[in-house]
């Protein structure tokens, strides 16, 4: 009899890593900071250089960073709602890696930058009902726009635009969250057959507001397909143990992730599974973690690049000079994401306990526990009861 062959899967591999991959810790990152340098270009030289980046040459790679930011974030999600007992522990966790740094954010941009940048009367910018407004942005409620901010730059007036992806993040924890209480812990097939429903019923309205002509829709990738692929990266996870890991797999699967954004007609709606494995596969590597001494920056960098670029151009008057640009801003915006990270997000994160108490009053009151069919629910002798993100 012939030697047995052993497929080597995601689960082997994330048990090989114990649980910890610190590819994950790079590729967020490398992602962030790939956000940072594209948006050198847009706010060097406005929104046609923005547009030339995701329809040129350098399109498959600059169409792939969101998604798979996407992918990575519904993989490693997935794994939360896995340990989580109840919808507050899971909603509560999502809120406390989100909303603290956003909040950061708002009031650093609100009440510092603002200030600082604004071509009105400190009276009339304070009392401006745009300012109120932008503190919306504290709650996921984002606003791009501050009063009299950056009049002369490239792409005048709008302070952080890359939070336009904070929505469509928080609109998947919920889908997320629906999908977990209509039993997605036993019923897997949800979360694929999600994603194709939802790149099919937006493919069909795009179709429908093109008129039903098939074309080539240069841009970057929708939000809808985003979350899809947020989906596709829950998938991934739940299926874990079905799903190889390997290297021709995940370069047959970034090939065509590229092809499907850059050259195919409505190929968007082909990318979520590839772009997600492809991350997940890169995110599965285990290179030494020292380098970030426990710490995640990635956040950071995403949620003040764009403010500090802007500020640049503004302060420098030095429009056009991306490389210039680029080269100050990023150890720039990796000091003030470290500030982020050890003075907001980290001890946001300690917070948990009190997730953990509420939880514990869900689960044991009389009104709540024990709740038939409520997905995230689990019983006190399930394995993973005591394991905690």
């Amino acid at each position: 009899m012939g030697d047995v062959v052993t497929i080597r899967s995601i689960a082997t591999r994330i048990e090989e890593t114990s649980g910890h991959a610190s590819g994950f810790d790079y590729m967020r990152l490398a992602l962030a900071s790939a956000i940072l340098l594209i948006h050198t270009a847009l706010v060097c030289h406005g929104l046609p250089a923005d547009e030339a980046i995701y329809t040129g040459p350098a399109r498959p790679l600059a169409r792939l960073i969101l998604p798979a930011f996407f992918a990575l974030s519904g993989f490693l999600v997935a794994g939360s709602l896995q340990r989580s007992r109840t919808p507050v522990m899971f909603l509560g966790l999502r809120a406390l890696r989100i909303i603290p740094g956003l909040a950061g954010l708002t009031v650093f941009s609100a009440f510092i930058l603002g200030p600082l940048v604004t071509d009105l009367p400190l009276r009339d910018y304070f009392g401006s009902a745009a300012l109120r407004h932008y503190l919306l942005t504290a709650i996921g409620d984002v606003q791009f726009y501050l009063p009299g901010t950056f009049q002369d730059n490239p792409l005048p007036e709008v302070v952080n635009g890359q939070l336009w992806t904070i929505p469509f993040e928080l609109y998947s924890y919920i889908v997320i969250s629906v999908l977990a209480l209509l039993g997605l812990h036993r019923y897997h097939i949800l979360a694929p057959l999600s994603v194709v429903t939802l790149t099919l019923v937006y493919l069909f309205v795009t179709l429908a507001r093109h008129h039903w002509v098939v074309m080539f829709v240069p841009g970057s990738i929708n939000g809808a397909l985003l979350i899809a692929t947020s989906l596709a990266g829950v998938s991934l996870y739940l299926y874990r143990d079905l799903v190889p890991w390997s290297f021709s797999l995940f370069l047959g699967a970034f090939l065509l992730a590229c092809v499907s954004v850059s050259y195919l007609p409505f190929g968007d709606f082909l990318a979520p599974f590839p772009a997600a494995y492809a991350t997940i596969y890169l995110g599965l590597l285990n290179p030494d973690r020292r380098f970030l001494h426990g710490a995640d920056y990635s956040y950071g960098v995403y949620l003040y690049g764009f403010s500090v670029q802007q500020a640049m151009v503004h302060a420098l008057t030095i429009a056009h000079e991306e490389i210039m640009i680029a080269t100050l801003s990023v150890p720039m915006v990796l000091c003030i994401a470290g500030l982020s990270w050890y003075l907001i997000e980290k001890p946001a994160h300690k917070l948990r306990h009190i997730l953990k108490k509420i939880e514990y009053i869900w689960l044991f009151s009389k009104a709540s526990y024990p709740i038939q069919g409520t997905a995230l629910l689990r019983p006190p002798d399930d394995p993973s009861f005591q394991r905690r993100d």
